[in-house]
């Protein structure tokens, strides 16, 4: 029988962590390139059409599903930490949607014989306490032996479908705000090489565990447009997504954009994720780049986000509305970071 007291460190049995282990933008649309014959229920008002955040099932005329599903290998070694931060990660995309979360659905992949029962059942009591912070209790699941250890929630929720927020509504004029710092993926790289400080390690932890409450019921300020949360895909990413799934152009100010100051330092000393050169490569075409670029920046910009923060495109005349929700809801370091055009791809400033 296996040691339950024996020190494991969790990410040392992971090829990867987090939202950094997603598959390679460019593999990832190859994989799905090919369209499905099966018509479209009228129902089914969001499908994988635009990358969004969700699928969204219309119930009746004041009720629509969402339905969303995220899983991932550990970021942290503490086993509560991980289930937390999965858990996290998962309901944020209903609240990306304007959703309420109701209830959610384990998924488990452990690697039994190698982690002691003790830190599996760590886990498990980390994510159920996230779900049941967010109002929607873990009612079940399915489990696994697996390789490497694996955990997320299939997390659903509900929305009017007026109120229904996608990533896919951005409209020219619109401002764009962001929820948190970015700077994840290099505060886990460091982390793994035994680089990232105490408080370092404090702030992602921190923002990691922060649930995007702000996004439940945000088209009811008026003026919100398209939200999407940044997570795998860098800010880079999911803001392409953004622009391509509504036809417009984005600008970004640089300078605003939240940066977890740790993070840009151990990224100007070289650290960095492996994700964060393919999430570049998969969206380079389609940037403006400043004459100032440089290494650093595209290590930021494409840096891939575990339980990242929501990109909200907004009226302006609406921004302080949705900025002071995002504080409301502790999320203190929410800021415009640029604005909407017509056109198309994004345009760094």
């Amino acid at each position: 029988m296996m040691d339950d007291t024996a020190p494991i460190r969790l990410s040392s049995l992971a090829h990867g962590g987090g939202c950094g282990c997603k598959l390679d933008p460019a593999v990832l649309s190859d994989i799905l390139g090919g369209a499905s014959a099966f018509p479209v229920p009228p129902q089914l008002i969001v499908d994988s059409a635009t990358r969004d955040d969700a699928a969204v099932w219309r119930i009746n005329d004041d009720m629509a599903l969402v339905a969303t599903t995220d899983f991932f290998t550990p970021i942290v070694d503490d086993p509560e930490t991980f289930g937390k931060i999965a858990a996290t990660n998962a309901l944020s995309d209903v609240y990306a949607m304007g959703a309420t979360p109701i209830f959610c659905l384990a998924l488990v992949g452990m690697p039994v014989g190698k982690l002691p029962a003790a830190m599996i059942r760590a886990i498990l009591a980390g994510g159920r306490s996230v779900a049941e912070t967010a109002g929607a209790p873990i009612a079940g699941g399915h489990s696994i032996d697996a390789a490497e250890p694996i955990y997320g929630l299939v997390a659903l929720g509900t929305v009017h479908p007026d109120r229904l927020l996608t990533n896919a509504g951005a409209r020219p004029g619109d401002v764009l705000i962001l929820g948190k710092p970015i700077g994840i993926g290099v505060f886990s790289a460091a982390l793994k090489q035994d680089r990232l400080s105490a408080d370092g390690y404090a702030q992602m932890v921190a923002s990691t565990t922060r649930l995007n409450t702000p996004g439940a019921g945000l088209a009811a300020l008026g003026g919100v447009h398209a939200a999407t949360d940044v997570t795998g895909f860098g800010l880079l990413g999911h803001l392409t997504e953004m622009c391509e799934g509504a036809g417009v152009r984005a600008v970004i100010d640089r300078a605003a954009v939240p940066v977890f100051a740790e993070a840009r330092a151990l990224a100007a000393d070289g650290v960095k994720t492996g994700a964060s050169g393919r999430n570049w490569a998969a969206v380079r075409d389609g940037i403006e780049t400043p004459g100032d670029w440089s290494g650093l920046d595209q290590i930021l910009w494409c840096d891939p986000q575990t339980s990242g923060g929501l990109l909200v495109s907004c009226a302006p005349e609406r921004s302080d509305a949705v900025l002071a929700r995002f504080r409301e809801h502790g999320h203190v370091d929410a800021a415009v970071i640029g604005r909407i055009e017509t056109g198309s791809g994004i345009t760094l400033t």
